[in-house]
């Protein structure tokens, strides 16, 4: 992906959300500092946000199509919810994981570049295609800063110090993953029975997706009916995460997979 400048864009982005966090870092009380930081941090943000727009332009659909332009959307979302939670709650180690993971997936896209290309498959130009991709991607974004709560959740209990707070926390942005997983399933089986007449073909892909919200939905009952327990459902968190980088990234190497309607290019 090094066309249309993407690797000055996503340098640059990377330089302004490492210096931002240095600032946030400072010892230093002065009011400028933290200004800064948090100037420096969004505009790293909004760097990302204003290429995807002029993809959007440049290609005349949105760039959704391939595995790199979803690593794009998630390195979007997911350095913004990090800035969200840190104005909300004020906890500035959040910032410095979702800038590591979004730096993480430009560094990604840097290392494999992809050819960009204009035309879009016939099942690709459905209404369904935009809002079932981005609500996934924000949902997947949302349930990874809920992993990264949940490590935080057990590091600290770990050193026998326990954030209630922090595992409210981590309840309310599963919820809110959880709800766009929802969309993303209702979505895509709109799309499906637009596309091949169906709402539901049992591909990999969609049962890796069942799987994925299963678990997550586990999760919910388990914190809904045992409330003091806190332990099992942030390792629980911890599993149903990494059966979603399956079901996102795994599932297209999978042989049952390469037939798959699913499966990306680059």
């Amino acid at each position: 992906m090094n066309i249309f400048n993407f690797n000055i864009i996503a340098i640059t982005s990377t330089i302004l959300w490492v210096a931002g966090l240095i600032l946030l870092y400072l010892p230093s009380k002065k009011s400028f500092y933290l200004f800064a930081s948090k100037l420096l941090i969004f505009s790293g943000t909004f760097l990302i946000l204003i290429y995807l727009i002029y993809l959007w332009i440049i290609l005349g659909h949105a760039p959704l199509r391939t595995l790199g332009q979803t690593r794009l959307w998630y390195s979007l979302f997911i350095a913004g919810i990090g800035i969200l939670i840190f104005y909300k709650w004020k906890m500035k180690w959040v910032p410095v994981f979702s800038i590591f993971f979004s730096t993480l997936f430009l560094l990604i896209n840097i290392l494999k570049p992809e050819n960009f290309d204009k035309s879009l498959m016939p099942a690709l130009q459905s209404i369904w295609f935009v809002p079932h991709v981005i609500v996934y991607i924000f949902g997947y974004a949302m349930l990874a800063m809920s992993t990264i709560i949940a490590l935080k959740c057990l590091y600290l209990i770990n050193r026998n110090k326990f954030d209630k707070n922090l595992v409210l926390l981590a309840d309310n942005t599963v919820y809110i993953g959880f709800a766009f997983l929802t969309l993303g399933l209702l979505f895509g089986a709109l799309w499906a029975k637009e596309a091949w007449g169906q709402y539901w073909t049992w591909d990999p892909k969609e049962i890796w997706s069942f799987i994925t919200w299963l678990l997550y939905l586990l999760y919910i009952h388990f914190r809904f009916y045992h409330k003091n327990k806190v332990l099992l459902p942030l390792w629980l968190l911890v599993l149903s995460f990494l059966i979603l980088l399956i079901c996102w990234f795994g599932i297209n190497y999978l042989p049952a997979a390469q037939t798959s309607v699913h499966t990306y290019r680059n």
